[in-house]
């Protein structure tokens, strides 16, 4: 595995500075709570639309920038090092679209696909449910087959920005007398409906970014089921390992930048010859290098078999221990009123929280890695 950039990725990365360094929207408003913050976010992907940058590992016949995995990698690491704002439809860019792209029809493809470009539509991801978690096999929403269409039924918890999507990319039961992994359909549900109901969780952060969502004989046509019917499992499989792939280039960049300024703050503190502080640093440099090559390893497979695999997983295990501990070690650097309510460390330290349990548990993430990497028994 070469780890240097040839000519042309060196273009492609200086080609995305250039861009960002010409529209980058500035530092994300701390005031006007989820709203305004969405509001943000939204006109930010809008901008990146007009740029050609949103979808940038889209194929160009959809709209995207058609860029190689390691220009995917790069635009990540370069606009996780610029500190922008991520794009408000980050579960339609990154999960729903690629989706549609593989497993849609051409029709879904022709609806769909553009309005999550452009941020016109936002999509949620409808997966976990409260006695499931993260184990998709055992959800208990139903699909119920009508004339026409299906009528879905149930409960779903942790379901980022529902409250401001127009699409939910939804798991359900539609035969109910096959094997767990079996008779699951996957379902693109209008959200726009009164058969559905949002209900915010407010986080400790003080913001409510995921909700509850529940559904009483919601309607969901022919035309949205996709991959077919029972095929839910396999097309879920899809969105998850996007899910991860997509991120980890990102959230290794990010935290290596992080923790540049964390290590910047302990000089300040005059606390860098402190043994103990710099056994945690170290620690936490050997870790975001250690998750950087994983990230580089995670890579190189894919080109290699065409579909991401099981090491996103790993990945995204491993940055969330590194996360929670970095924001550890600021809290214990910093003074108690610097970590007040409201202010950037305490938000970090207290977000930090929610990394072990979104997008998959830790102890989902073991398992995937048990299973699929050292080959363990599947757990029961």
């Amino acid at each position: 595995m070469d780890l240097t950039l040839s000519e042309s990725e060196r273009a492609f990365r200086d080609e995305v500075r250039d861009w960002l360094a010409e529209n980058h929207p500035g530092e994300e408003p701390t005031e006007g709570g989820d709203i305004e913050s969405f509001r943000f976010r939204r006109d930010w992907q809008r901008r990146l639309h007009s740029g050609g940058w949103a979808g940038v590992s889209w194929p160009r016949e959809y709209g995207g920038r058609g860029a190689s995995l390691i220009e995917q990698a790069i635009f990540s690491a370069e606009t996780a090092r610029a500190k922008t704002p991520p794009p408000a439809n980050l579960l339609g860019l990154a999960m729903g679209g690629p989706v549609v792209i593989v497993h849609g029809d051409d029709e879904q493809k022709e609806r769909f696909l553009e309005p999550i470009l452009s941020a016109e539509e936002i999509w949620c991801q409808g997966f976990s449910e409260p006695e499931s978690g993260s184990d998709l096999a055992s959800l208990k929403t139903r699909a119920r087959k009508v004339d026409g269409g299906w009528r879905v039924s149930g409960q779903k918890v942790w379901t980022t920005f529902a409250h401001e999507s127009k699409w939910c990319m939804l798991v359900a039961r539609s035969d109910t007398e096959a094997p767990r992994h079996k008779g699951l359909t996957y379902f693109i549900c209008d959200m726009d409906q009164a058969e559905i109901e949002v209900r915010p969780l407010r986080q400790i952060t003080g913001e409510s970014e995921f909700n509850e969502i529940f559904l009483d004989e919601a309607w969901v046509p022919d035309e949205n089921v996709i991959g077919g019917v029972g095929n839910g499992w396999t097309v879920a499989i899809t969105t998850l390992m996007h899910e991860r792939a997509g991120l980890g280039a990102a959230l290794g960049t990010q935290l290596g930048t992080d923790l540049a300024e964390l290590i910047d703050l302990i000089r300040e503190r005059g606390l860098a010859s402190d043994p103990l502080i710099r056994d945690r640093v170290a620690r936490l440099k050997i870790g975001a290098e250690a998750l950087r090559l994983g990230n580089m390893r995670a890579l190189s497979s894919q080109m290699k078999i065409g579909v991401p695999g099981p090491e996103g997983s790993l990945s995204k295990w491993e940055w969330a221990n590194l996360n929670q501990a970095l924001t550890e070690l600021a809290a214990d650097v910093l003074n108690p009123e610097e970590l007040r309510p409201g202010s950037r460390w305490a938000h970090r330290l207290l977000r930090s929280r929610a990394n072990s349990i979104e997008g998959g548990t830790t102890e989902v993430m073991k398992n995937i890695v048990a299973e699929r990497v050292l080959g363990l028994p599947r757990a029961k």
